[in-house]
This record gives structure tokens, C-alpha cells and sequence, in this order.
């Protein structure tokens, strides 16, 4: 795609810019049902604040990586991989809010994403990432067709953006050769 840029993000003297538009695209994504943890009603106020709350230190302190996707300078999209593992859990990662918002689906932006974050594993010496999403939702064919293979399903494991009906989550591993 002509335009698409993907790149880490590195806390910077925009960042204030970034938020913003990384605030309307979880936004975007939590209308069109994403279940990325938050439900509706979920402004972009609470979407920033989680965002320079959760994310923005982690990245900072190396905890957390963020690569983002951009077209035309304009985020599309955003997947983090949380790098913060006990002692005997070195060796893996976890990836966490893929994001895509929702104009922009179906043009090989989540796989463009997916793939640099398997890379941003691989440099940090990384040999498994572990994900979670929900069971049938249209991410798990993505995961499933990058190598990645369910482990089992946990039946109620969270609610859904836009209903109280608790979902099944299916977790998902890729080992990474190196």
C-alpha cells in the first residue's frame, strides 16, 4: 500500500499528536466491537488517558514496545508487545491490542504489524509470543494463518465492547526461530 509506514514508536517531542490520534483509533476500534478490554462508553478522554498511563511509562521503561502503522503520517493502526516477564519467562513475549482501525481493514495492515512485532521479538532475544482474542473473532484466521496455534479456549473469559455477555477468549503461541 502506497504510503503505509511501519515503524516502532519511540516517546518523542510529538508525542502529544501521537496520543491523540492512537486515542481515536482504539476508540474506532472499540465502536466497531474490538475486544481490547474497554466497553462502551469509552470516550477518547479515557482512551488517551490509558494510553499516556499504561503504555507511554512501559515503553519508556522498556517494558512494553509499540509499532505503529501510518498512512500518509496518519496512525492506522498499533499492536504493543509486552516484553515484562517473571525470571523463568525470559524467553517470551506477549502481544497485546492489535489494532486496525476500522477504514482501514482488509488491506494487510494487521499482518504488516504482526509481522514487525514478531521481529521486535526476535532482536530482544524473544523465542515464543503468546496472544489471546476472542474465540471466532476475524483476527484469530490472521493469527492462525502467521504460524501461530491455538492452545485451548477459556469459555467466559471477558465481556464484549458493546454487550454484558461474558466471550470465550482462544490463546494462541508462535515459537520464533531465531
Amino acid at each position: 500500500m502506497t504510503g503505509l509506514s511501519i515503524a516502532e514508536w519511540v516517546p518523542h517531542g510529538g508525542a502529544d499528536t501521537d496520543l491523540d490520534q492512537l486515542a481515536a483509533l482504539l476508540c474506532a476500534a472499540v465502536r466497531d466491537g474490538a475486544s481490547v478490554s474497554f466497553i462502551l462508553p469509552f470516550s477518547e478522554t479515557n482512551a488517551r488517558s490509558w494510553w499516556s498511563r499504561s503504555v507511554v511509562p512501559a515503553v519508556r521503561d522498556g517494558a512494553r514496545r509499540l509499532v505503529l502503522a501510518r498512512l500518509d503520517g496518519r496512525i492506522v493502526g498499533a499492536v504493543q508487545l509486552i516484553l515484562e516477564m517473571p525470571p523463568n519467562q525470559q524467553h517470551r513475549a506477549e502481544v497485546a491490542k492489535l489494532l486496525v482501525h476500522p477504514d482501514m481493514r482488509r488491506r494487510g495492515i494487521a499482518r504488516a504489524l504482526m509481522t514487525a512485532v514478531e521481529e521486535v521479538a526476535r532482536e530482544e532475544g524473544r523465542t515464543l509470543i503468546t496472544l489471546d482474542t476472542r474465540t471466532g473473532d476475524h483476527a484469530e484466521p490472521l493469527y492462525i494463518s502467521m504460524g501461530y496455534i491455538a492452545a485451548g479456549v477459556i469459555p467466559r473469559y471477558a465481556r464484549g465492547p458493546h454487550s454484558p455477555e461474558l466471550e470465550a477468549t482462544t490463546i494462541l503461541y508462535k515459537e520464533l526461530i531465531p
